[in-house]
């Protein structure tokens, strides 16, 4: 499930809680002047290591006649800036709504981690560019007239833009490393969605509604705070609570060491040749034409008969 809201003046994280398993998107105020005039949009994230907390992916876009004019908002790489600078950058993006718009998708641990151990082998990068082509298609839904495109890249650039020009003809699109350091625009898509992170992991309110997230520290798996709390709230039979990416190589080794080992008994010959394990169950079988028969109808002779 998406959820999506709409933002006059803030960003209104109140539909968090409802987005445990699933996203949350939230929009700011369409400015009239982007669907009259050529514009230019930027792409960046918030979160992407953290054990703890969401990814945000953020979108923000202007018309080009006012890339200037976002220069001087302050809009910069994010990660820069401390936290009240980027709030007030923030105010001022939503006190220039007649030029500036944006879009942020808060991606809930749980779906991250869910997502990433699924049957089918969906990674963090394939997440992301799929976040950022959504986000893409968002705006040129709304009826901005997209011209320029900077993303801030995931992987190797020049494959990551190639990939952005098959789904985009039409568009002009560069791809960079520190793409918000270098432009403008992409500095502010940078600012709201670090911003948003923030918001979220002070704002979360844990649906298991037993564990205090306010000592967790930064979140990143080498912060000795994130992996104290993550060992004092690991429940020994449940895990760990909706906040925590527990496909993170951090978790795992946590309930590893600190959870009820689980046995899988298995029916037949103990022999591991054949006995299969459980997981062989989960990965894909290549389709035959014929559908194997059971062993017991070779065993007893049975065959199949058409006619009598």
């Amino acid at each position: 499930a998406v959820v999506s809201t709409q933002s006059t003046g803030r960003m209104d994280l109140s539909d968090l809680i409802k987005t445990a398993h699933s996203t949350l998107t939230i929009d700011s105020v369409l400015p009239k002047s982007v669907l009259q005039e050529d514009c230019c949009i930027g792409i960046d994230e918030a979160g992407r290591g953290p054990v703890l907390g969401p990814m945000v992916y953020g979108i923000a876009y202007c018309p080009i006649s006012k890339i200037n004019d976002v220069k001087d908002l302050g809009a910069a790489d994010s990660k820069q800036l401390k936290d009240s600078d980027r709030e007030e950058i923030l105010e001022k993006i939503h006190a220039n709504s007649d030029y500036i718009g944006y879009s942020v998708v808060v991606l809930s641990p749980n779906y991250i981690s869910t997502s990433m151990l699924g049957r089918e082998n969906y990674n963090l990068n394939a997440m992301s560019h799929d976040t950022a082509i959504s986000l893409i298609h968002r705006v040129l839904k709304k009826g901005v007239k997209v011209k320029d495109v900077y993303v801030d890249t995931v992987g190797p650039a020049d494959k990551y833009q190639a990939k952005l020009s098959s789904i985009f003809p039409d568009l002009n699109i560069t791809v960079a490393s520190k793409a918000d350091d270098k432009y403008p625009i992409c500095g502010a898509s940078s600012i709201c969605a670090k911003v948003c992170r923030d918001r979220c992991m002070k704002e979360w309110v844990s649906p298991e509604k037993i564990y205090d997230i306010s000592d967790s520290g930064s979140g990143y798996p080498s912060d000795p705070k994130t992996k104290e709390w993550l060992s004092k709230n690991v429940d020994k039979v449940f895990g760990f609570p909706q906040f925590v990416r527990f496909s993170w190589s951090t978790a795992e080794l946590i309930m590893d060491k600190k959870c009820v080992k689980v046995s899988w008994d298995e029916e037949g010959d103990e022999d591991e040749e054949n006995n299969p394990k459980l997981s062989s169950f989960f990965k894909k079988v290549k389709k035959t034409s014929e559908i194997p028969r059971h062993r017991f109808y070779h065993e007893q002779g049975l065959m199949s008969m058409t006619d009598f």
